[in-house]
C-alpha cells in the first residue's frame, strides 16, 4: 500500500467550477454581474398596481429614439443600443466602466394585459412602461333549476 499526502483543499478548485457552471445554467448573468462580461443589461424594476404593471428601466446616456419597446401577448421586450463615444485623437483611456453596445431584455407578465393601451415615457434616462391589465370577469352565481 502506498501512502499519499493529504490535501484537504486539493479538489476545491474543480468543485468551484462545477458549482459555477450549475448556477450559470439556472441564473444567467444579471446587470450586477455584467461588469465582468461584455454584455450590457440595463437595470429594471417591475411593480404592479390594481390595474397596471409598471416597468422602469435605467438607460443612462440614451435617448428615446435609441430604445424600442414591444409587446407580444404577455411578453414585454425592451431593446436598444448605446453608441460608444468617439475617442479624441490624443485621448488615451486608463480606465473605462461605461457600457456601450446593444441590449435586449424580455419579461413575461404574470397575467393577461391590454396590448393596445400600453404607454411608454422617457425622462432623465429612465424608461417607464405602463401596461394595463385585462379586467377580470366578474364572478356570477348561476342558479340551478330543478325539473
Amino acid at each position: 500500500m502506498e501512502l499519499m499526502p493529504w490535501r484537504p483543499f486539493g479538489t476545491l478548485g474543480s468543485t468551484r467550477k462545477e458549482l459555477d457552471s450549475f448556477l450559470n445554467r439556472f441564473f444567467p448573468a444579471t446587470p450586477a454581474t455584467g461588469a465582468f462580461t461584455e454584455e450590457w443589461l440595463p437595470s429594471v424594476d417591475i411593480s404592479e398596481t390594481k390595474n397596471n404593471f409598471i416597468v422602469k428601466a435605467e438607460l443612462p446616456g440614451l435617448d428615446a429614439k435609441d430604445v424600442n419597446v414591444s409587446l407580444s401577448g404577455d411578453l414585454l421586450t425592451i431593446k436598444g443600443e448605446k453608441k460608444k463615444e468617439e475617442e479624441e485623437k490624443d485621448e488615451h483611456h486608463h480606465f473605462i466602466e461605461t457600457y456601450s453596445g446593444s441590449f435586449q431584455r424580455s419579461f413575461q407578465l404574470p397575467t393577461p394585459v391590454k396590448g393596445g393601451d400600453v404607454e411608454a415615457t422617457f425622462d432623465k434616462g429612465v424608461l417607464k412602461v405602463t401596461v394595463p391589465k385585462v379586467e377580470e370577469a366578474e364572478k356570477k352565481e348561476i342558479e340551478i333549476k330543478v325539473k
